[in-house]
């Protein structure tokens, strides 16, 4: 239904918690390297537990390369704590690519810059944290996508 991307994942469990909620949502999951862990690691497995190898994963060497493959018609939409448009104001349609960044940093401004009316935050209350757990901000967002095509689902 939607595209999940990690780009350049660092911790395991979240690359896991990924696959599964893919999986959840007949989604596909898209890795762009350098991965922070291998595919092998016993977190990523333990995090998908026996689901991990129906997960459709596809592991990158770039961003572009990512692009480049993509179906021409899809639109990427890129997180950052530093964009302004939410995902409630996005028109999410299957086959959109839903782009986050590692978990450290987060994604390059110059992505979020390029990104304009695609570039997408999840609100929080100011001061109370700097930013979401990765797995988390994959879930809120790609729910409400999911809900957005149909709703009593």
């Amino acid at each position: 239904m939607f595209h999940i991307v990690l780009l350049e994942p660092e911790i395991p469990h979240n690359a896991g918690a990924a696959g599964r909620l893919s999986l959840a949502t007949d989604s596909t999951l898209h890795l762009i390297e350098p991965l922070g862990f291998s595919l092998d690691d016993k977190h990523v497995r333990r995090t998908g537990l026996d689901y991990w190898h129906d997960v459709k994963l596809h592991v990158w060497k770039s961003l572009p390369a990512l692009r480049a493959a993509a179906d021409p018609g899809a639109s990427f939409w890129y997180l950052s704590t530093k964009a302004g448009n939410t995902p409630w104001t996005a028109a999410f349609k299957p086959g959109d690519y839903l782009v986050f960044g590692r978990e450290t940093k987060g994604l390059p401004e110059e992505i979020i810059r390029s990104a304009g009316d695609r570039a997408l935050r999840i609100p929080m209350v100011p001061g109370g944290t700097r930013s979401l757990n990765l797995a988390t901000a994959v879930a809120i967002v790609l729910y409400e996508a999911v809900r957005q095509q149909d709703p009593d689902w």
